[in-house]
């Protein structure tokens, strides 16, 4: 009889040990990739305006400016960025919020509509003070007037290729987005399912393991070995990875902004799998010590 009891519960307490690690994982995930607040806050965190115009600026020779006016383009590029970045910011949280809205369910359609006039606007001040700043000779000498028309009519063609807004729907994405996007619903729904479902798998587990003990030191002295082990190994190897990662993440070939961001995003990626093994391995703890300082009460005859 002890032999099945003993054996029944290295069972429970090894389904324990597995689904500990799982729900882990799953809680990661739940709380960062799956949560567009976590998406929003580490977007927020990254610098766009210094990201964006290092990638134009490998761009700008694609766009056919003649070499002489492609630092004036570059700068007219870089202020623009700066002084968008919170509008980009303030767009793009919208555009993920909505996005998030339609995976989970909240929201039937996509369709999002975003004006460009903020953007335009920006782009023309910036063009029209390096403009003036740096004349082109052949308008140098010229009356204000003459000047500000000219750059007008410049200004204007260029801004008619600049849609007053941008809509983001289904008609856009096309049928093979679409079906994509309509397989990740479906995913993030099993997930959740699954998510609540090994919630009450491990709450199974954890009582039939103080069913099978039926006393307080040998149920704390169990769950606490099962929840210190998973804590202490997964908090350890939280703390290789960001190791690995301080040392191989600098040496990847990205954009500076991206190389200074990435860290701090891999550190608030891996925060909630830290404080869920790190919760663990107290409760683990407390439960060792209290397994050892419990006395049975004595029964009187």
């Amino acid at each position: 009889m002890k032999f099945l009891k003993g054996l029944a519960l290295a069972l429970l307490s090894f389904l324990l040990f597995l689904s500990l690690s799982v729900f882990g994982l799953v809680l990661m995930l739940n709380q960062t990739i799956l949560n567009p607040d976590f998406v929003v806050s580490e977007l927020n965190k990254l610098d766009i305006s210094s990201l964006a115009g290092e990638l134009l600026s490998q761009q700008i020779p694609q766009f056919e400016v003649a070499p002489p006016y492609e630092p004036y383009v570059a700068e007219v590029l870089d202020d623009t960025l700066d002084d968008l970045e919170p509008w980009i910011k303030e767009q793009a949280s919208t555009a993920i919020y909505s996005i998030y809205d339609y995976l989970e369910g909240r929201s039937q359609s996509l369709s999002l509509v975003i004006s460009l006039e903020p953007m335009k606007e920006s782009l023309r001040d910036n063009a029209r003070e390096v403009f003036f700043k740096s004349l082109p000779p052949e308008l140098q000498g010229l009356p204000r007037a003459e000047v500000e028309q000219y750059f007008n009519e410049f200004y204007r063609d260029f801004a008619e290729e600049i849609p007053s807004t941008f809509e983001l729907d289904e008609a856009l994405l096309g049928t093979e987005v679409l079906a994509g996007l309509e397989q990740a619903k479906q995913a993030i729904g099993y997930f959740q399912l699954g998510y609540k479902a090994l919630i009450g798998f491990m709450l199974l587990l954890i009582l039939g393991i103080i069913l099978i003990n039926r006393q307080v030191k040998g149920a704390t002295r169990g769950l606490g070995i099962t929840f210190l082990t998973y804590g202490a190994l997964e908090y350890a190897g939280i703390f290789a990875a960001k190791h690995f990662a301080g040392t191989q993440l600098p040496q990847l070939e990205v954009p500076v902004a991206l190389q200074t961001w990435l860290p701090q995003f891999l550190s608030d990626f891996l925060a909630p799998l830290e404080m869920f093994s790190l919760g663990l391995m107290i409760a683990g703890v407390i439960l060792i010590i209290v397994s050892i300082a419990y006395k049975p009460r004595q029964t009187a005859f």
